[in-house]
């Protein structure tokens, strides 16, 4: 099938390779331009999927804008029999929705109509899903509302971060695309209605989403520091000092405590993990910390470092 490929991060590329693969004729892939990728001041970077584009062969478009009337021209001169759009990151414009006979296929990573909008897997972890999945759509001009093609679940790790997630989702996603595009072509696959009453939303993660509150219960902060992990990543402040939680879990050993009951976010013990109080009897074991400028460390290490003490209180890091 000639398709146009439009993605940017690492999530796309497994797609974008699968198809290649698989002997469909790509005939170019669409990616935002390049940027700063590590930081903000840094020099600009290819995305994954113009790196991957290039090193197989494919040409490589980056517009501004896919409202760009140029790009536009340009994918009505090559003519796809299908768009395919994994994490593009921007809305596409109707010119482009109504361009290809064949449609065009969005790769999403929940099981719609759960989980709409551009943090699908860190918002999944943070509500304490057990079981995830992707969905091939046909894209419509709503965010993420158009029909349903095809769904496959995945079962949550109880440990899994949201950076381990999306990896394996992405080969996933993979897949699910290659036997869409397959039925697609022997017109052998029936689109389905989403739910709108079933719809739940998945905002983009700020800064603040990494913030801990201690009067929650331990398992929604742990919940917190995977669907955190890599970006923004879950902190909080101790002595002034932001520390960032790297690893935690819930803490169900007994631990011999002395009334009154220990505030929330105070240290109640430690020694393999740091033990933090929480909302009511639950408890959150920290297992890798980081502090400004020091590499991650384990807990036994911070506590025998002497820069978290058994007593001592976390509190919220600053809005900053």
């Amino acid at each position: 099938m000639r398709i146009v490929f439009m993605g940017t991060p690492d999530f796309a590329v497994s797609s974008l390779r699968l198809l290649q693969r698989a002997g469909h004729d790509l005939a170019a892939a669409v990616t935002q331009p390049d940027r700063p990728r590590r930081h903000r001041a840094g020099p600009p970077e290819p995305s994954p999927v113009k790196a991957a584009a290039q090193h197989a062969g494919i040409p490589v478009l980056t517009p501004e804008s896919a409202k760009d009337p140029a790009l536009i021209e340009r994918l009505e001169a090559i003519a796809p029999e299908a768009l395919v759009v994994v994490a593009y990151g921007q809305i596409l414009p109707p010119e482009l929705l109504d361009l290809p006979p064949r449609w065009c296929i969005n790769v999403h990573a929940s099981l719609l109509p759960k989980y709409r909008g551009a943090a699908p897997v860190a918002r999944a972890i943070m509500a304490g899903e057990k079981v995830t999945g992707v969905t091939t759509m046909r894209m419509d001009r709503g965010l993420d509302t158009g029909d349903i093609l095809l769904q496959r679940e995945c079962a949550i790790g109880l440990t899994e971060t949201a950076g381990e997630l999306t990896r394996r989702l992405a080969e996933l996603g993979a897949e699910v695309l290659l036997e869409t595009l397959d039925l697609l072509a022997r017109g052998a696959i029936e689109p389905k209605r989403q739910n709108p009453s079933e719809a739940t939303r998945a905002p983009s993660l700020t800064r603040q989403d990494g913030r801990i509150d201690w009067s929650r219960n331990a398992q929604e902060i742990a919940n917190q520091v995977r669907g955190c992990h890599p970006w923004p990543l879950a902190a909080t402040c101790l002595r002034g000092q932001r520390v960032t939680i790297h690893g935690a879990e819930v803490g169900f050993e007994p631990v011999s405590m002395s009334a009154p009951r220990p505030a929330p976010g105070q240290v109640i013990a430690g020694a393999e993990a740091i033990i933090v109080q929480c909302q009511g009897d639950s408890r959150l074991n920290l297992l890798r910390i980081q502090f400004p400028g020091r590499r991650v460390m384990t807990a036994r290490e911070a506590l025998n470092g002497r820069l978290i003490r058994v007593g001592e209180i976390f509190a919220q890091t600053s809005s900053g």
